[in-house]
């Protein structure tokens, strides 16, 4: 089973659709003489054309005009910044109207992030702002002469040019499909790029919060226990030092060993968060230490003329070591492999062993986990696990070097 995760969510490689298309992704089927199911739906939608830009061009009209008129008083941009917001509303039954009449698939732009806006001066400049609301107000304004002239062209060859009339509607409506696209789905692509980009910050500080969470979890359970136990253990000491040393001796002895297993337990957290191998030797010798852990020998190989930045090297350093504990835990295999190289502006990490197989991507587990990762750093993420092995996983990161990220710094 091989599953590709994007930075987006979406499967690798899609395409959008075509300008022409209908709601499930295929283009509509050619005019014909005889009027089918379609075309009665885009003769439905021309001859809505005209009551529905009425209303819109009124609304548009009623807004600026009032809204404009009176920014000289303290009522006039509230009103300006209402009626944009309501703008953005028509534009989402007209999108609705074009899906279910015309077929047309346009992707929702993102909500303003009213909430997070600050004030209320500051919630009404983002809507005053808002590109969405202004590209809906123009394609309101320009609608009205265009409903008026394809609802008189769609009734008069009703009844005068029938035999041409699915080769009619289908020239004006692919002109409708053009307008929806042009002006009202996500600008050039950066509304859904924005989208994308809030859903990766939320990742990266859920994953931060569960770091933080973990750390502090082991710190509690294991060195800080252990320090205590010392202090308790030095305590009793001190005070039969003097009575009886023989146990005294004992008890700090006994600390002693607590001392070592504290430092220890100090010295593996401190790898769990950064290990100090990969910042002094870089990804090679750091992937060959975590590899002599696995419980199956692992070949690896690291092809690389210069060192990532310190944030991608440490990305791609705990994806093979979390990669490697999977295989040891349930894999059942007998051999693995890690290969590192660079191709382009892409890092490429790929683990493969020859095991039982079977690993996903299913919501839970710990490949999922991995992709979020990667996808907040527009990484890739590819699982090729078939029933019965063997597993390929492949990893790309963007690449940066060290000298872009000094100059960063």
């Amino acid at each position: 089973m091989t599953e590709r995760i994007t930075s987006s969510g979406a499967p690798h490689g899609r395409r959008p659709p075509p300008l022409s298309t209908d709601s499930d992704g295929e283009r509509p089927p050619p005019a014909r003489m005889a009027l089918g199911g379609h075309t009665w739906r885009e003769i439905a939608h021309l001859l809505a054309n005209l009551p529905v830009s009425l209303v819109g061009f009124t609304y548009v009209v009623t807004v600026l005009s009032t809204g404009v008129g009176m920014t000289a008083t303290v009522v006039g941009l509230p009103l300006l910044a209402l009626g944009l917001l309501g703008a953005r509303q028509l534009g989402k039954l007209e999108r609705a109207r074009a899906r279910a009449l015309l077929g047309v698939r346009v992707e929702e732009p993102s909500p303003l992030p009213l909430r997070r806006g600050g004030g209320t001066f500051q919630r009404m400049w983002l809507a005053l702002k808002d590109p969405v609301g202004w590209r809906t107000v123009l394609y309101e304004f320009i609608r009205l002469p265009w409903g008026i002239a394809t609802f008189t062209v769609t009734l008069v060859s009703l009844f005068v040019l029938w035999p041409v009339l699915p080769f009619i509607t289908r020239g004006l409506t692919n002109v409708d499909r053009a307008m929806v696209r042009a002006l009202l789905s996500p600008s050039d692509e950066l509304e859904r790029r924005i989208a994308e980009l809030e859903s990766d910050r939320g990742v990266v500080v859920d994953t931060a919060a569960a770091d933080l969470r973990r750390i502090e979890r082991d710190l509690h359970d294991g060195a800080q226990a252990r320090l205590v136990n010392l202090a308790m253990g030095l305590g009793l000491a001190k005070e039969k030092l003097l009575e009886d040393p023989d146990s005294a001796a004992a008890m700090v002895a006994e600390a002693h060993g607590e001392v070592k297993l504290a430092l220890q337990e100090l010295r593996d957290l401190a790898r769990g968060i950064h290990p100090a191998v990969l910042t002094d030797r870089g990804l090679d010798a750091a992937l060959s230490a975590v590899a002599t852990r696995c419980t199956v020998p692992v070949k690896v190989t690291v092809d690389l003329e210069a060192r990532p930045a310190a944030a991608i090297e440490g990305i791609a350093y705990f994806t093979v070591s979390e990669l490697l504990q999977n295989i040891s835990k349930h894999s059942g295999a007998k051999s693995a492999s890690v290969d590192v190289w660079r191709t382009d502006e892409r890092l490429l990490i790929q683990v493969h062993d020859d095991g039982r197989g079977g690993a996903s991507l299913d919501a839970g587990s710990g490949m999922a986990g991995l992709a979020e990762r990667l996808g907040a750093v527009d990484g890739l993420f590819v699982v090729d696990s078939p029933v019965g092995g063997p597993t390929t996983v492949t990893a790309e990161l963007p690449w940066r070097g060290r000298e872009q990220e000094a100059r960063r710094g």
